[in-house]
């Protein structure tokens, strides 16, 4: 299996993750406010300080992003572009967003494909501090009730990262939850499909899905080399199948060439590059 090597250590547990409560609930984002606020405050009116959302059909302008690019030291595995900042902002066609702490205050993390005001197609990570909410929308969203995830420094890949911790349970999620963090050079398939048969979940859908993959195999046989990708997951499930527990994981990115794919994920050939920040839901 392709694997980078990270200019770090590493811990031998190889999924971050929490076990919670949670709710799906739609989302209004206000035109005219900055992105990252209007997160925050659609969280905060349904009780909950951290979670995941689609951004599908999300209008934004102004905005700002970065694409994944090499790395000009050795201090990190792979690094950003320049931030790219297009005159007549952008509408989201895929994306996803985790939300949770950085340094003491909100955050998000969210990848995404989009088109551009001059009709460009392009994908990449969403600046939270210069973005804006072009036109009102309602989204979906699944807030967490017991765990938050938090931006903390990273001793494997030398970037400050969203992982999953214990937060205080306020009452507001229901249901059976995981908050998860996969780590470097494992397969994110195997390592879904394998957290779920230790824990005997049958079935779980996955919300939200932010993350990198050391390029990316597609089960139609389409193929990413380039090994530096930002992913969003559109959509996927676990399940038990005859022959086991199955991951079936669709997925948009873009690579640091700039070109764009999209498809369901091969099982046991997508290693995560970076990490890989999602919510389970068990069924």
């Amino acid at each position: 299996m392709r694997r980078i090597q990270q200019p770090g250590t590493g811990t031998p547990e190889r999924i971050q993750w929490v076990a919670c409560g949670g709710r799906a609930f739609s989302l209004t984002l206000p035109a005219g406010m900055p992105l990252l606020e209007a997160v925050r405050s659609g969280f905060a009116a349904e009780g909950f300080v951290s979670g995941v959302m689609n951004l599908d059909g999300l209008s934004l302008a102004p905005f700002a992003y970065v694409m994944p690019a090499l790395s000009k030291t050795p201090e990190h595995a792979a690094f950003y572009s320049e931030t790219f900042r297009p005159k007549d902002g952008a509408r989201i066609e895929v994306g996803a967003m985790t939300f949770g702490q950085r340094d003491g205050a909100p955050f998000f993390h969210a990848h995404a494909l989009w088109v551009e005001g001059d009709g460009k197609r392009s994908g990449g990570h969403i600046l939270p501090d210069e973005t804006v909410v072009a036109e009102t929308i309602t989204l979906q969203a699944v807030g967490l009730d017991g765990a938050v995830f938090t931006a903390e420094p990273d001793s494997e890949t030398h970037f400050k990262l969203f992982g999953p911790v214990a937060g205080a349970s306020g009452g507001a999620g229901e249901g059976c939850f995981y908050a998860l963090r996969v780590k470097p050079n494992v397969d994110f398939c195997g390592a879904l499909e394998a957290f779920c048969a230790e824990r005997g979940i049958r079935e779980a859908v996955i919300h939200g899905g932010v993350g990198s993959i050391i390029g990316a195999r597609f089960v139609d046989g389409c193929v990413v080399e380039n090994f530096a990708t930002e992913v969003a997951i559109t959509d996927g499930r676990v399940l038990v199948g005859a022959g086991g527990f199955e991951a079936t994981i669709n997925v948009a990115l873009v690579d640091y060439s700039g070109a764009l794919a999209s498809g369901r994920l091969k099982r046991g050939d997508n290693p995560v590059l970076m990490t890989f920040e999602l919510v389970l839901e068990a069924r």
